[in-house]
């Protein structure tokens, strides 16, 4: 399940962006709200809408990452290379279906898996790029198995989800694998023909809940000309206009921030990048590499 939902790619720091039309990457205000209307149709009753909304979309992966600031420093390397030994016994018997509960008060039953198959999980091989080293490469000895709860970032906001939490023999901190049916899941989706995301988080303005701040990423030779935005009663399309302005420019990313007013909140709204076609997480729920603050 590690390798079957994963994080979605977050922006290279060494890629431009793509502009939606134009050969000299400015896009109409016309151009944008064809693509802006296209982005919001595609979006409205589609599955991915639906799940993002109702289901559970997990927002960093569907895994749980270890504490690593309470783990010695072997544990990574020998985590990496697979060098585990069961030294108790796991639970057969598969527990009973949970209540998943979002801060909005929403639920969701949910199956689970048992400890053998979270077991399974957890010490499934990863790529290692080198083979484990003699020194420095100890077993992670798993002498404890509890079931408990784990935080979850999803679309819908942060919950607390059933998990396995391992004990391994010398590491002060647990090994934890969501507990959830993996078939209760759906994976965040992922952008329309390769396109690359321009906005990636958002945050309303303390005071005024109009007024929006947008995180995107933008060529380091492009003019940025403000931001724009469609709005409809469900969704809510943002882009910003650049306009490239070098004839040889180094392929770096910038990130950085700009602020739009809406006609209202955004509320229960999707807000929708009209590049990618994805949806725009809050920036509290964002992946650090989504919310960087601009370059000095």
């Amino acid at each position: 399940m590690r390798r079957m939902i994963g994080l979605l790619v977050p922006l290279a720091l060494t890629a431009l962006l793509s502009p939606l039309s134009c050969d000299d990457g400015r896009t109409s205000a016309a151009e944008f709200r064809d693509r802006a209307r296209q982005v919001a149709d595609r979006w409205h009753g589609s599955a991915a809408g639906r799940a993002w909304r109702q289901g559970l979309v997990p927002l960093q992966g569907w895994h749980i990452e270890p504490d690593w600031q309470r783990m010695p420093d072997w544990v990574a390397v020998s985590q990496t290379n697979s060098v585990w030994t069961l030294n108790t016994e796991l639970p057969g018997d598969t527990p009973p279906p949970a209540v998943l509960r979002w801060p909005d008060g929403a639920t969701m039953t949910v199956a689970l898996i048992t400890a053998p198959a979270a077991y399974a999980e957890l010490t499934e091989p990863e790529f290692a790029e080198e083979e484990c080293p003699a020194v420095g490469c100890r077993p992670l000895r798993v002498t404890g198995v509890e079931l408990g709860r784990a935080r979850m970032a999803t679309s819908r906001g942060t919950l607390q989800i059933p998990a396995w939490h391992f004990t391994v023999a010398g590491v002060p901190a647990h090994f934890s694998v969501p507990a959830v049916d993996p078939a209760a899941v759906t994976a965040r989706p992922v952008a329309e023909d390769d396109r690359i995301e321009q906005v990636t988080s958002f945050e309303a303005l303390t005071g005024d809940p109009r007024r929006v701040r947008l995180h995107y990423g933008h060529g380091r030779c492009d003019a940025i000309h403000g931001a724009r935005v469609h709005e409809t009663a469900d969704v809510v399309v943002v882009g910003v206009d650049t306009e490239f302005t070098g004839e040889t420019c180094p392929a770096i990313l910038v990130l950085d921030e700009i602020t739009v007013t809406l006609d209202a909140p955004v509320g229960a709204r999707t807000v929708l990048d009209a590049q990618s076609g994805l949806p725009v997480l809050p920036t509290a729920l964002a992946p650090a590499d989504h919310a960087f603050p601009p370059p000095p």
